[in-house]
């Protein structure tokens, strides 16, 4: 297998990511190339924006356009996609709408800023490769209106993530395809801000907002701030209907979330990860007995109602019950082949689980594939999807996740109506309709999962239900999760003509196929 370099030599080490500031019309340089990069005991090569993990944070001013000009010193030819943002169609960068960047290259950019709020920049090339070396920035898009937020001591973009690091190194990729096609390639190392154990302080009764963006493969982070009260303010584009004190936020990767933090309590605040089986320690934030000025603890406790998506909410009320315009399932194949000799069907997730015919795990319902020799009888451990409210939190089939492959492992999107299937389903919308859309995840599937579903900048979407409960509080979004059997409705805006792609943002399951795109025509 020929695999990308992983060889620290000459590199130059990796630095702190700095904010950028700029104002409409002006131009930023924006250089992809490799770096080492210290991660605990290991220093390991790693791809960077203008050197540093995450790349730099972009502030600008709602309304505004830029030019960002991106140079191509990386391992491959490259895009940058505006995540989120509701940009002009040739800039959305991907290989329908520009010719990639071959080493060397470059490309300018003219971006713009139309809605408020926290977005991210990625490639769109080899997703699987790119984002696991550490490609991957933050854009912050500041309000128009001043009151738009609630006033706050700080503001801090913060990226999510973890890497997969095998004796000293970020574990080998193929130059030639996808692997961990199944579950998508699970970190052993997690990483908050780049770092695997961020160090923050803070003021007590300080309020600090993060603006939190899950950047990962395919982990699913369920973030919470022992010793701090958290308030959840926004999503993927802009606020909440409705802001509300919340012990937990659930983000898929791709997926934005914006909390405000009162840090009531002296002493040592945790940012954790948070699954059924387990606790992972993100950042370690040290508060002082020093009171932050000005307070904001009184408006920290009041829970504002936006009126913008309240009147989103009456307007999208005749929706709830018409039936879709279009419908998704989303279905798996696996195909992992025969054993020679006495071999036995076994679940990968519960290798106890076991049959001398084929069909399915009655834990997962995964279908049960060919396992040479008999099964381990260890007890079985924790999972089911019930037991992980439909997430894959940990990858529980390490052996067979790692050698899937789109040769072996297809995802699918499939069109209902016409039973098209990934690149070949074909949508067609016009400027100005609103388009409900239902995703159906599939439990009849060879190994049913969660998917985030994205959409680029054709527009945003609400959600409307999920299992046709009505979603309590509504926030633009351009990705969903959708948990494993689950069925979500939702409804686009559509707002930009051209061509689009929609897909599941595991890295992975999007470079194995699973995507299509879509054209808009101008009204």
């Amino acid at each position: 297998m020929t695999t990308f370099p992983t060889d620290t030599d000459g590199l130059p080490a990796c630095v702190a990511s700095a904010l950028v500031t700029l104002f409409a019309g002006e131009s930023f340089e924006l250089r992809i190339a490799p770096v080492a990069k210290r991660i605990g005991d290991a220093t390991v090569r790693m791809l960077a924006y203008d050197g540093s993990i995450p790349g730099p944070t972009l502030e600008v001013q709602q309304g505004s356009e830029v030019v960002v000009d991106v140079v191509n010193d990386g391992d491959l030819e490259a895009t940058v996609h505006w995540h989120g943002l509701r940009v002009e169609n040739r800039y959305d960068g991907t290989h329908e709408t520009q010719a990639p960047m071959k080493i060397g290259e470059r490309f300018s950019y003219r971006v713009q800023f139309p809605d408020p709020g926290v977005y991210w920049y990625h490639p769109h090339i080899r997703e699987d490769y790119g984002q696991e070396m550490g490609l991957y920035g933050n854009i912050l898009v500041v309000p128009s209106d001043p009151d738009y937020w609630a006033p706050v001591n700080r503001e801090i973009p913060l990226t999510l993530d973890d890497v997969l690091i095998e004796d000293g190194k970020i574990a080998p990729f193929s130059r030639s395809e996808t692997t961990h096609v199944a579950m998508g390639r699970f970190g052993n190392v997690l990483l908050a801000g780049g770092e695997p154990y961020l160090a923050l302080t803070a003021r007590h009764c300080e309020v600090v907002r993060f603006y939190l963006t899950n950047t990962a493969n395919t982990r699913v982070f369920n973030v919470r701030f022992a010793g701090a009260r958290m308030k959840l303010v926004g999503g993927d584009s802009g606020r909440c209907e409705q802001e509300e004190l919340v012990e937990e936020v659930l983000l898929a990767p791709s997926e934005r979330a914006v909390v405000d933090v009162l840090f009531d309590v002296p002493g040592r605040a945790t940012l954790e990860h948070h699954h059924p089986n387990r606790c992972y320690p993100l950042a370690a934030i040290d508060v002082s007995d020093e009171n932050a000025a000005p307070s904001f603890a009184s408006q920290f406790e009041a829970l504002r109602t936006n009126a913008d998506l309240v009147a989103e909410r009456r307007r999208i009320t005749p929706y709830l019950a018409a039936a879709p315009d279009k419908t998704l399932a989303f279905v798996a194949e696996m195909d992992m082949g025969v054993p020679d000799g006495a071999f036995v069907y076994a679940c990968p997730m519960h290798p106890e689980v076991v049959s001398a015919t084929p069909g399915r795990c009655p834990e997962c319902g995964m279908k049960l594939l060919p396992s040479q020799g008999a099964a381990d009888p260890a007890p079985m451990h924790e999972h089911g999807h019930a037991a992980s409210d439909g997430i894959e939190w940990e990858d529980d089939m390490v052996d067979v996740n790692r050698t899937t492959t789109p040769a072996n492992m297809r995802w699918k999107l499939v069109d209902t109506a016409t039973e098209a299937e990934n690149h070949a389903i074909d949508w067609r919308f016009r400027v100005g309709e609103q388009v409900k859309i239902r995703l159906v995840n599939e439990m009849d599937s060879d190994h049913p999962m969660h998917h985030p579903f994205h959409i680029h900048g054709a527009g945003r979407f609400l959600v409307l239900s999920r299992d046709r409960v009505e979603e309590p509080n509504l926030v633009w979004k351009d990705t969903v999760l959708v948990r494993t059997g689950e069925t979500v409705d939702i409804l686009l805006d559509v707002t930009n003509p051209g061509i689009w792609m929609a897909h599941c943002h595991i890295a992975e399951h999007h470079e194995g196929g699973m995507m299509f795109s879509f054209l808009v025509d101008a009204a």
